[in-house]
């Protein structure tokens, strides 16, 4: 089963919690200081969500497809390579609390999409705690 991710940066972690929980009838399935994602079976979502700057609005952070396999991960960057897509692949990467393989490309308004998997719980967020989920922008 794949499902679409849409990460988002809150200004209001507990206040976000809190209302997507009741918008989406599941508790987050994972929390960590200034995280939490829930894994929501109808309609197929993973929501990701990253604290941001006390107050801010919430913005999009970036966009992604979780797949179950690395196999799928490669499939998908060879596809998105052979399409004549710029693609960044990130293998056994610490983001969001997990270890990763992933393909990162960007849209045509650069907004950064990737399709990755989860191989491993984490305990820590990753190497920079602001940035990790997200690839450096294609000039």
């Amino acid at each position: 089963m794949s499902r679409v991710q849409l990460a988002l940066r809150v200004g209001d972690l507990e206040g976000s919690v809190d209302f997507y929980s009741k918008l989406f009838g599941v508790e987050p399935a994972k929390r960590r200081p200034g995280y939490a994602n829930f894994a929501v079976a109808e309609p197929a979502l993973k929501l990701v969500l990253l604290e941001g700057e006390p107050g801010q609005a919430t913005v999009m952070d970036h966009l992604g497809v979780e797949v179950e396999s690395t196999d799928e991960v490669s499939a998908a960057s060879k596809r998105l390579t052979g399409e004549g897509l710029d693609t960044l692949p990130e293998d056994n990467t610490t983001c969001c609390y997990a270890v990763q393989d992933k393909v990162w490309v960007h849209g045509p308004g650069q907004e950064p999409w990737e399709v990755y998997t989860v191989k491993a719980d984490s305990q820590t967020f990753g190497p920079e705690a602001t940035e990790c989920c997200t690839p450096p922008r294609h000039q």
